[in-house]
């Protein structure tokens, strides 16, 4: 079945009185942002090491001389063959944006644990060009709740700011969210797959010190997936009876 059939005036009407509520969602969305920068600081003391195509690099070298940084957690574990294809997705809109972020004062770089070659190879074979550091045998992942231990699972980790299941109980379920089928796409079992999560992180650098302000987890990351805000407007929406998605570069292999 397909949706009403009306007349241009009729379909007027309609289209004024959904404006005046996407109006008032972009003004819940404003007071939102505003709240996420009114947030209290977390001064970082740790010392935490990356490699990156440059080199090794601190914290503070990620910001590249701007005052703000931006992390995407991308889910790419030390196991990986290749990156979540989720977060392949959403990674595919983030070229365009490095260049216009840092001429606005802030960084951008996306952070897994896999070692940088692996990285480095997808990045080539994906055709991305942005940031990319790999936080190998460090613990900020870990401390950033995105990466878990085996045992950590085992006991029920800590995940979007609530706890999850152990994941004995997890296995015993149904699978919605396509975790066995992206775990064999990225070339390992579910429960290796699952131990890294996708997340956002910002952090600010003022006087010399480094602060954490903000991390989203889950959906909290959904209004970065480009895909899904123009499927939102799409005739049909996002429309989905299971996962569909593939890597950019394998849809002529489905």
């Amino acid at each position: 079945m397909h949706n009403q059939v009306v007349s241009r005036d009729a379909w007027l009407k309609a289209r004024l009185e959904l404006l005046e509520q996407e109006k008032e969602f972009t003004r819940r969305g404003d007071e939102l942002a505003r709240r996420r920068q009114e947030l209290p600081w977390v001064r970082i003391d740790k010392e935490y090491r990356f490699e990156t195509d440059a080199g090794t690099a601190s914290l503070a070298d990620l910001f590249k001389g701007r005052s703000q940084l931006l992390v995407y957690h991308f889910m790419f574990g030390p196991d990986y063959t290749a990156g979540c294809p989720s977060c392949s997705a959403i990674a595919d809109g983030f070229n365009g944006i490095v260049d216009h972020l840092e001429n606005h004062d802030v960084a951008f770089t996306a952070v897994s644990r896999a070692p940088l070659a692996k990285l480095e190879a997808y990045r080539q074979r994906m055709g991305w060009t942005f940031p990319w550091a790999s936080s190998y045998g460090g613990d900020f992942n870990f401390d950033f709740n995105v990466s878990f231990t085996g045992e950590q699972q085992r006991e029920g980790i800590e995940y979007n700011y609530h706890r999850e299941a152990p994941v004995a109980d997890i296995a015993s379920r149904s699978t919605p969210d396509g975790a066995t089928a992206f775990a064999a796409m990225s070339g390992t079992d579910r429960a290796t797959y699952t131990r890294e999560r996708p997340g956002m992180s910002t952090f600010i650098r003022e006087d010399g010190a480094i602060y954490h302000i903000y991390s989203a987890y889950s959906r909290g990351v959904d209004g970065l997936w480009n895909m899904y805000q123009w499927l939102d407007r799409a005739p049909k929406g996002r429309n989905e009876t299971g996962v569909w998605w593939r890597r950019h570069d394998e849809y002529g292999n489905s």
